[in-house]
């Protein structure tokens, strides 16, 4: 099979439990792989170097970020370049399609939408709303840039149209509870820092715009905007109950369980404990808060 033309760019900090069943299929199916790492300290680098010379350092501020400064400084000579996270992997039907349909594409099309497939203790997680996700992963070089911001940030393209492929990135991280716990941790400081910006209407360059009839990525950013302006402690109550009983997460098993509990209710409800504890320390005043974000959690609102 012949290489597709696409240059894959992967984020990697310390995912050596992740990234060589990343890179081992993924280095005979694309033309490029780009690495860009934010200072690993276990082996990443190391097992990086078997399958690509591309190999980057670059310290890390936010996804958003570190993924425009790849975009922007990478020596990309492919047509098509695709985001890609060490713990996902191209399926075998989505590498199919794309040898089929990606040479046919119009010359006016810049950018593909996939479908994430997630995978939490072995188990695929199809219920809760979790799948389909769509998120536009490949575009034409050039075409497209991340928003910038601390959480949910979203690929947009410059113009041209966009298309969809029927078949998946499959999600499937190897590391232990413990480490997802922790992660989920500090995801909690940069969501409280976007929903506080929500709240005080501090936007970044070319965010997406909210809209319930527009695409997935509008309809997301506009149920998020309605979600900021639930009550504090019950949102993340009604968050779990609608993914797990209406939208039928018990359906996953005790994984879904697992997964539906923490990353639906507990991780929301983390969040709104964090907003709690800077409401009690600043009140509404808007540059305590700015400097309450600096100070505790690291974080910049102002973009």
């Amino acid at each position: 099979m012949s290489m597709l033309p696409i240059s894959a760019i992967i984020l990697t900090h310390n995912e050596e439990a992740n990234i060589g069943p990343c890179l081992q299929r993924l280095v005979e199916q694309v033309s490029d792989i780009y690495i860009v790492d934010s200072y690993s300290t276990d082996r990443t680098v190391e097992m990086c170097g078997r399958y690509t010379s591309h190999i980057h350092q670059h310290p890390f501020e936010n996804y958003a970020r570190q993924l425009n400064w790849a975009i922007k400084n990478l020596p990309v000579r492919t047509e098509w370049v695709m985001r890609l996270d060490a713990d996902e992997t191209l399926s075998p039907e989505l590498i199919h399609e794309l040898t089929l349909k990606l040479p046919a594409l119009e010359e006016d099309v810049s950018g593909v939408y996939f479908k994430r497939r997630v995978h939490f203790m072995g188990r695929w997680i199809r219920h809760g709303s979790m799948y389909p996700i769509w998120h536009l992963r490949l575009w034409r070089t050039g075409k497209a840039y991340c928003e910038d911001r601390w959480m949910d940030e979203h690929m947009k393209v410059i113009s041209g149209k966009l298309v969809r492929l029927h078949n998946d990135i499959i999600d499937d991280n190897r590391k232990n509870l413990h480490w997802w716990i922790d992660k989920h941790n500090k995801y909690a400081s940069r969501e409280m820092a976007d929903l506080v910006r929500l709240q005080y209407g501090i936007h970044g360059e070319n965010e997406v715009t909210p809209n319930i009839r527009g695409t997935q990525d509008q309809r997301k950013r506009w149920m998020k905007t309605w979600y900021a302006r639930m009550p504090l402690f019950i949102r993340p109550v009604l968050y779990f109950l609608y993914r797990y009983i209406f939208r039928l997460g018990f359906l996953d098993g005790r994984e879904g369980l697992v997964w539906h509990f923490l990353q639906g209710f507990w991780y929301r409800f983390l969040v709104d404990a964090k907003i709690f504890e800077m409401r009690k320390s600043c009140g509404d005043d808007r540059d305590a808060i700015v400097q309450f974000m600096k100070k505790e959690h690291g974080l910049s609102l102002e973009q």
